[in-house]
């Protein structure tokens, strides 16, 4: 099977650390010229682009403000001269005690809803654009969403959960909507991944409370979401378009 991505042009949400540089660096490994998303990590994401190569470049976008994510489609596209799949991978997961200061708690809530959900209903309605003006070659798009869509999460995580499961219903309404026009959209739901995100809930719940629900004998390594990732952007799967693929080492399965 040929997983060749040369001439792709690619744009991966951050992309500085965990599963975003992940993908990053096995999309380039597949051929592929890769946009690297960063908000703050500068010299993570240039440590990024220089493995990645191929004519990789960083761009800076605080995906929690309208303008920096209102813009980011179009420097890419501009950049590049073009854009063939977005990796909607950027999210933060803020704890949301019930029992918080009301005004710490609709900060927390805001600033989840608009860097997991907001910001890619943006950078989506911008893609969009670009890939139905491309009719009929279209275009890909790839959420990063998560098993806490499906199955829930903790009290603190709520927002997370809902956050994810609002990113679901987005791409699944994209897929629907827009497979004419040559655009297909996919949803990866991971669990426990191995990425500092994870180690924040490991350090407050505890490492056994990550593992002991899994299938299998060790937590889902970022490497094992992005290979998924880049199968889905080579386009031999894109009659799966609209599903969910569950990378969780069987610890929820829908």
């Amino acid at each position: 099977m040929d997983l060749d991505l040369s001439n792709r042009t690619i744009l991966v949400t951050g992309a500085s650390r965990g599963i975003g540089r992940a993908t990053a660096e096995a999309l380039a490994d597949a051929g592929a010229t890769v946009a690297v998303h960063y908000g703050q990590s500068k010299e993570a994401a240039a440590e990024v682009m220089e493995t990645c190569g191929r004519g990789a470049r960083t761009f800076q976008a605080d995906l929690s403000t309208l303008d920096a994510t209102d813009a980011l489609i179009e420097r890419v596209v501009d950049a590049y001269e073009g854009l063939d799949t977005l990796v909607l991978n950027a999210g933060v997961a803020v704890p949301t005690p019930l029992d918080d200061d009301t005004h710490r708690w609709d900060d927390a809530w805001s600033e989840t809803m608009h860097v997991n959900l907001r910001a890619p209903e943006l950078l989506c309605r911008h893609a969009l654009g670009h890939f139905r003006s491309r009719s009929p070659s279209g275009g890909r798009i790839i959420s990063v969403a998560s098993r806490a869509a499906f199955r829930g999460d903790t009290p603190d995580y709520m927002t997370y959960a809902a956050s994810k499961a609002g990113l679901v219903a987005l791409t699944r309404s994209i897929a629907r909507e827009f497979g004419a026009d040559g655009i297909k959209a996919f949803t990866l739901a991971p669990g426990f991944t191995r990425t500092d995100m994870a180690q924040d809930f490991i350090d407050e719940y505890g490492e056994a409370h990550a593992t002991s629900d899994l299938a299998l004998n060790e937590l889902t390594d970022p490497a094992d979401v992005a290979s998924v990732i880049v199968f889905l952007a080579s386009g031999h799967a894109d009659h799966t378009t609209g599903t969910t693929i569950d990378v969780n080492a069987g610890s929820y399965v829908h």
